[in-house]
């Protein structure tokens, strides 16, 4: 990362030394302005050879006096601060561009972007969203508007504004961008959830209708959809609407397996959980779908049936939890030494899987054991999933 820095200094250092040089030229008549310049330039280049980053970039800074062929310059050097973590000097620099009064309308808006993207950085929200709603009201450059709106967006998205966020994004960035898209049928859900806490059953459920209707693969507003029919005790309409989630996304299938178990259970109906599982097994052979199908199962038919269904599944495909489970199974039949030798063996299962996360982020890698409908780390709606594969689902 250091030489990276350096070589993007370096280059930077080369570009207004050449600057420098082709103003020197084009004033033949003030040399001593330009020697000035030329000096200064030479001493950041020398902070820079020393390791001297900070002090580099303050020269060079001082040495370039702010007119309309600078103002990239003094943008990316302030953008660079930003990049290092150091938002407060990226401040300084864009607020000593805005007090310019020689700025054009259009280089005052590309301040004021990054402007805003700096308070950003440093938290300060207020002003940063001053700044941006002025952008979204008055711009006249289309380009910039859209980004100050995703920024925006992303401001109010933070501070928990569903409202907000899905009024500024709305119809166009959510058009544009299937990641805003997934946001605000999330940000539908936040907004259901709370309203169900409020106990305000008709707009929760026009919110996550909303949300289905933008992204119809948002498996939360399913979920929030069957557990308000659970609320109200209408369970078969509650399994109508679990049973959609695989055809939404496979992935969340283990996701759904509480609340569809608790349903048939409340309706008295173990041979039909059987029969959905069946189904579910054949589209999605998850551990989680395997061992709730084998566990009702044994109550029903006995122990040896279990086995036999899960053996069956292990010889289609290998899973570590799967195994864990059957040994469980095996151990309840043995006694002595056998039942010893398969309590050791799964101590050594039980560690691996209790080491294993659950979930991961399919955008950053982030895993935990929680499902997080927003990930922690990368902010990213609807990307944290039930992991698979041997160690997993």
């Amino acid at each position: 990362m250091p030489d990276a820095l350096l070589l993007t200094l370096l280059l930077a250092a080369v570009a207004i030394g050449w600057w420098l040089g082709r103003r020197e030229r084009s004033k033949p008549s003030d040399p001593a302005p330009s020697s000035g310049l030329a000096q200064d330039y030479f001493v950041g280049l020398n902070y820079l050879l020393n390791d001297q980053q900070d002090r580099a970039i303050e020269t060079f800074v001082a040495a370039l006096e702010v007119n309309s062929e600078t103002i990239d310059t003094h943008i990316t050097l302030g953008n660079l601060f930003r990049a290092r973590g150091e938002a407060d000097r990226a401040v300084k620099i864009h607020q000593n561009l805005l007090a310019r009064p020689t700025l054009s309308v259009a280089q005052g808006e590309r301040v004021q972007l990054e402007l805003a993207r700096d308070f950003l950085a440093l938290g300060l929200l207020d002003r940063a969203e001053r700044l941006l709603h002025t952008l979204v009201r008055d711009s006249q450059d289309e380009e910039r508007r859209l980004s100050a709106k995703r920024l925006l967006t992303d401001l109010l998205e933070r501070e928990g504004e569903w409202q907000a966020a899905l009024e500024v994004a709305q119809p166009q960035l959510i058009r544009q961008s299937d990641d805003i898209r997934r946001a605000a049928a999330h940000w539908l859900c936040q907004l259901a959830e709370q309203e169900r806490f409020e106990a305000s059953p008709g707009l929760a459920r026009k919110h996550l209708r909303r949300a289905l209707a933008i992204d119809p693969r948002c498996v939360r507003a399913n979920l929030l959809l069957a557990a308000m029919e659970h609320d109200t005790g209408h369970y078969r309409q509650e399994i109508r609407l679990l049973d959609r989630i695989p055809g939404q996304d496979a992935a969340f299938t283990p996701t759904l397996l509480p609340p569809l178990a608790a349903a048939y259970r409340l309706l008295d109906d173990e041979d039909g959980l059987v029969r959905h599982l069946q189904q579910l097994v054949e589209r999605t052979p998850y551990t989680s779908v395997i061992i709730l199908l084998a566990e009702t199962v044994r109550h029903r038919d006995g122990l040896q049936a279990a086995i036999d269904l899960v053996s069956e599944q292990l010889n289609r495909e290998p899973s570590l939890g799967a195994l864990d489970y059957l040994i469980d199974l095996y151990r309840q039949l043995s006694v002595g030494e056998p039942l010893a030798q398969l309590q050791l063996l799964q101590r050594h299962t039980h560690t691996l899987l209790e080491a294993l996360p659950r979930h991961r982020c399919r955008r950053c890698g982030h895993a935990g054991e929680q499902l997080h409908w927003q990930c922690p780390r990368c902010r990213s709606w609807g990307t944290t999933k039930p992991i698979t594969g041997i160690e997993g689902e």
